[in-house]
């Protein structure tokens, strides 16, 4: 096997760069600390040929470098993003990855990912175990919270970059469907990649989805202040928000994606299906970013966001 600076397949030249997006600061005993930073790391093409970056947002107990490359070594979606011509950013959410977590002022970690639960989430025999699990930490053990960060410091980090399109995967679903609530405005599309649901699911050792797609509270239109509000009402941020959502033909989130999508459409989202099998590219799981095929698929990925016209 060859070393991995000479095995190949990363050969774009680019700019990239990397900034934090702060968290609040608050008091303890030991005086003031922040709480929650989100990290950023960037890359561009020398020529963007594109002018709407891309914001991709790792799912569960990942981190950004889930997009950055793959546990068999190739470069991951991030790069090939890049080579078509897009500014991509790539985020840690709050307490995975480079952005810090520490329980005191987080908030309580929920449990480790095990070997059993990944390689039932993930296709067996797909990955390197160790190399899968090595990436991944807990998650915070309150889920509503967890998003409000998260989707609070994308909503900022939008501020900085201009309007972008998100592409999300799993746990990162709710994020984005908030963040387009926050800003809609600075979100032009959302790709979502297998996101979590189906609406309203209790999600076992995680927590639950109590405002439909989202674990954190959803403001709608007319205004409703509990979860049982929600169905058929507009959520503001989503209205008329183009939506894309990516499916493996082998993964157990194909089964509810309808769900989903009825949930988006009654409010106002224009979301539609992409279903791997119906472009040529079968047998994908849940791990479908970063499975031995992932060069393959991106590329009906990329071709929806391009055919947005959003540009």
């Amino acid at each position: 096997m060859s070393a991995p600076h000479v095995a190949g397949g990363h050969q774009v030249t680019v700019r990239r760069g990397q900034f934090w997006i702060p968290g609040e600061r608050v008091e303890t005993e030991g005086g003031t600390v922040q709480r929650g930073p989100m990290f950023v790391s960037w890359e561009a093409p020398l020529s963007q040929a594109h002018p709407l970056p891309l914001v991709l947002v790792h799912g569960g107990g990942g981190q950004g470098t889930d997009w950055t490359g793959t546990p068999d070594g190739r470069p991951g979606w991030a790069t090939r993003m890049v080579e078509a011509g897009f500014a991509v950013y790539v985020v840690d959410r709050c307490g995975h990855g480079r952005s810090p977590y520490h329980p005191d002022v987080i908030g309580p970690m929920g449990a480790p990912l095990s070997y059993e639960a990944a390689t039932g989430l993930f296709a067996p025999g797909e990955f390197d175990p160790d190399q899968l699990l090595a990436s991944m930490g807990p998650l915070p053990a309150d889920l509503a919270e967890s998003q409000r960060m998260d989707a609070d410091r994308l909503a900022r980090l939008l501020d900085r970059t201009g309007r972008a399109v998100l592409v999300t995967h799993s746990l990162g679903g709710p994020v984005g469907w908030l963040t387009a609530n926050a800003r809609p405005d600075l979100v032009a599309a959302i790709a979502a990649i297998e996101p979590v649901g189906p609406p309203f699911a209790e999600l076992p050792g995680m927590g639950t989805l109590t405002w439909g797609v989202t674990s954190a509270p959803v403001a709608c239109d007319p205004a409703g202040g509990r979860p049982e509000d929600v169905p058929g009402r507009r959520i503001p941020g989503l209205d008329g928000l183009p939506v894309a959502l990516v499916t493996g033909g082998a993964s157990a989130f194909a089964g509810f994606a309808g769900e989903i999508i009825g949930f988006l459409r009654g409010a106002g989202a224009l979301a539609e299906r992409l279903h791997l099998p119906e472009h040529g590219i079968d047998g994908n799981g849940h791990g479908l970013i970063f499975e031995s095929n992932s060069d393959d698929t991106v590329k009906p990925v990329l071709e929806w966001i391009l055919a947005q016209g959003k540009e």
